[in-house]
């Protein structure tokens, strides 16, 4: 069983920058696909970033060069580094993981375990 718990959200101003940690138990997260994801009232879970466990990323493009994920596998956190925030970046962050490696995309349906969120307001 995995257990997936966040933090670092919190209410910044546009242009600002968070880093949200992922901490991961019940499995190593470098044999994990992981992903964020985020959700805003009313509308669907959106994939932010995915990392298999090889290191490749997919990246959501209205995130890409100004998001960063990374994994720390000897401390078993998952980060987002979160640069040049806007007011659309909003919402509710997720961190979510797949152990079964066949494909490590941005569809919130493969993923089995979410943590609980962390809730990232930025204003403008």
């Amino acid at each position: 069983q995995v257990q997936l718990v966040e933090s670092g959200g919190a209410s910044v101003q546009a242009g600002g920058s968070l880093r949200l940690s992922c901490a991961v138990s019940g499995y190593k997260p470098s044999r994990l696909c992981m992903g964020w994801f985020r959700q805003t009232p009313g509308k669907e879970r959106e994939g932010v970033v995915a990392i298999a466990s090889d290191g490749t990323t997919r990246y959501a493009d209205s995130v890409k060069g100004r998001f960063t994920v990374s994994k720390d596998n000897a401390k078993n956190i998952l980060y987002l580094q979160m640069n040049s925030l806007r007011p659309e970046d909003t919402a509710m962050y997720y961190c979510a993981a797949d152990p079964v490696i066949t494909y490590c995309g941005l569809h919130y349906g493969q993923f089995p375990y979410w943590g609980q969120g962390t809730q990232v307001t930025v204003s403008s």
